[in-house]
């Protein structure tokens, strides 16, 4: 069971920080201390508010207090001694009560001077991890942004591995589909197959063609070097009379004709 429990907990665990983002991470941290910060406002206010109460009543004990000591004046000059006697009672309680009321308002008081300067501390600090939180944020965008154009370039992320996949195949297919178009012409240059078009040559034209470009690029090579040997006139005729006979074209039929006017000259 515990080992159970402990595998659970690791694969919780990897699958929380596979979900959790750092930037919303700051941000709800960023959210808790104004949260904070603005609780300890409000009891500073709350502090406040009761000090200012605690003046309001030592000034009515203090006027209270001043009206019973003219009350005691009055009375002892009109020779009322026990109603001077009364007031000045009166007044005595009022005293007690306006100090216990002082050492609350001195009580409060410190109360909140610390607890304004506590506020201006968490202020100080809520600032503080603002900017970092921002900076920490533009860090880890900038650093994500940087790493899928890493795994863009080298092709080990999802969707270029996607891509290079869909590349490699493609290639393949042409690179099949080039050996087959080959096999095949092989096939019917070789007459294994049969040309359905009527286009293709059987072997024996193929092998004329072949030897007749031969000569034709063996009488041109032969003309080009009497040309630049500077070879006479009836070497560059008779080369040129040779290649029209490799060509197959109409001289042969004229040198019958050519031949009676030498042997007349």
């Amino acid at each position: 069971m515990k080992r159970m429990g402990m595998i659970f907990r690791a694969k919780a665990n990897k699958a929380l920080d596979r979900a959790e983002d750092p930037r919303e991470t700051l941000d709800y941290s960023y959210q808790k201390q104004l949260e904070l910060l603005q609780k300890v406002r409000r009891g500073v206010a709350d502090v406040a508010t009761s000090r200012k109460r605690l003046e309001l009543q030592l000034n009515q004990l203090q006027s209270q207090s001043g009206k019973l000591e003219d009350q005691g004046r009055k009375a002892l000059a009109l020779g009322r001694e026990d109603l001077a006697r009364e007031a000045l009672s009166r007044r005595a309680a009022l005293q007690q009560q306006v100090t216990d009321l002082e050492t609350q308002h001195a009580t409060l008081q410190g109360e909140e001077e610390k607890l304004t300067l506590a506020a201006q501390r968490l202020q100080a600090k809520v600032d503080a991890f603002r900017t970092k939180k921002e900076t920490i944020k533009a860090t880890y965008t900038a650093a994500q942004a940087q790493t899928r154009i890493g795994e863009a370039f080298s092709g080990i992320s999802e969707e270029m591995g996607d891509v290079g996949m869909a590349i490699q195949r493609a290639e393949d297919k042409t690179a099949q589909m080039q050996a087959r178009a080959g096999a095949i012409d092989e096939l019917l240059a070789s007459g294994a197959l049969d040309d359905q078009s009527g286009m293709h040559k059987d072997d024996i034209q193929a092998e004329l063609d072949r030897l007749s470009g031969g000569t034709d690029v063996e009488l041109e090579l032969q003309r080009m070097k009497a040309e630049l040997s500077g070879g006479s006139t009836s070497d560059r005729q008779a080369i040129e009379g040779g290649q029209d006979q490799g060509q197959g074209s109409p001289q042969p039929q004229q040198q019958p004709q050519d031949t009676p006017r030498f042997d007349k000259q």
